[in-house]
């Protein structure tokens, strides 16, 4: 389901993983019809394209969280594979549900909670704690949509108020923060267990700008997000690949997201391991057994691309010693996420000028850090 960058990578690995990719689109225009097998037109909330998708293939899965959860465990009751199923998508779809769940499972969260009216009685005293929060929709949130960051109290219930005609809104406390990391796991279908190594994430305007292997952190905290990573993936239930972002805080590691489907912050991984995130995450909704997620290079830069306000070269972006460029097929448009560059070598420094200087040709909008 979705027919974005994610499953056109995917589709780039299908052939790899031994499946036949067949997509669920809502253009002849999307990213993956270029790589996959068979395409399918419809959408996604649509009763008609789900079950015209679900008659075509032996599993489904998804490379968003727009998801109709209702739809998708109909579905499911009916027979129909799906992997990761609904109850694993509610963590991912819903955040209000997400946070209640994690904290009671005493997985590490900043201080929140979840509102239907700036009359809830707790939101007063909340704010007054935490001073000026984040908000954060509760559903139909993507890649940075949806979270907002209000300048004062009035502003803050403003916003609230906005957010509240669509969904209930998840309050959450700033952090003062020393870092991001994010961490890639793999889960298979009877619960086996895989990793990818921890990488360090930089974020600008709560989109995903760069991605670093190694993390360059200590042991103690590559331990400490395994704990966690595998903690969540076995809570959640999650079949294929589950990603979960963490803030480096005064208080240690902090859970800030998760996904359950191939993401951004392992992009680095189809020239950086063995297996890349996309090939397990087929091999294991798949039921087959996973992959090595040893990686197979000293050091890895991933720069996005985000369209600048003047298209770049792809051609240029290519002439840079070592990169590799993956384009995602999209018109550019400023803002718009086009693709992505991956510089790999022995030494980080220089990986890194490199990517930056690639992702410029290719007329990234977004300023290295």
């Amino acid at each position: 389901m979705g027919a974005g960058q994610l499953a056109r990578m995917m589709g780039d690995a299908a052939h790899e993983a031994g499946v036949i990719l067949t997509v669920l689109a809502s253009s002849p225009d999307d990213s993956a019809v270029a790589s996959a097998d068979v395409t399918l037109i419809g959408s996604p909330d649509d009763a008609g394209s789900l079950d015209e998708l679900a008659g075509q293939v032996d599993v489904i899965t998804f490379d968003h969280e727009l998801v109709d959860l209702e739809q998708i465990a109909a579905l499911e009751a009916r027979g129909v594979v799906v992997r990761p199923g609904w109850r694993a998508l509610r963590f991912a779809v819903d955040k209000g549900h997400q946070r209640q769940t994690f904290d009671v499972a005493g997985i590490p969260l900043p201080r929140f909670i979840v509102v239907t009216s700036t009359r809830d009685e707790m939101l007063k005293g909340f704010l007054d704690s935490v001073g000026t929060p984040v908000l954060k929709v509760a559903t139909g949130g993507y890649d940075g949509r949806g979270v907002l960051f209000p300048q004062s109290r009035v502003e803050t219930l403003s916003m609230i108020d906005e957010l509240l005609k669509t969904t209930s809104v998840v309050v959450e406390e700033r952090l003062n923060l020393r870092g991001e990391l994010a961490l890639v796991v793999v889960r298979g279908v009877h619960g086996e267990y895989a990793s990818y190594p921890l990488v360090s994430t930089v974020q600008s305007h709560g989109m995903c700008v760069e991605v670093r292997y190694p993390a360059g952190v200590d042991a103690s905290t590559q331990l400490e997000a395994n704990r966690l990573g595998r903690k969540i993936a076995n809570l959640v239930g999650a079949v294929g690949v589950l990603a979960v972002e963490f803030f480096v805080s005064d208080r240690g590691l902090v859970v800030n997201e998760i996904a359950l489907r191939p993401h951004n912050t392992g992009h680095w991984t189809i020239e950086g391991a063995r297996t890349s995130q996309f090939t397990n995450h087929l091999l294991a909704v798949s039921g087959r057994a996973l992959g090595s997620t040893e990686p197979v290079v000293a050091s890895a830069v991933m720069v996005n691309v985000v369209g600048a306000d003047e298209p770049g070269s792809i051609e240029r972006a290519a002439q840079v010693p070592g990169a590799h460029v993956h384009d995602y097929g999209k018109s550019w448009r400023p803002g718009r996420k086009l693709g992505h560059v991956t510089v790999v070598g022995d030494d980080a420094g220089a990986a890194h000028v490199r990517a930056w200087e690639s992702a410029r040709a290719y007329g990234t909008r977004t300023r290295e850090t």
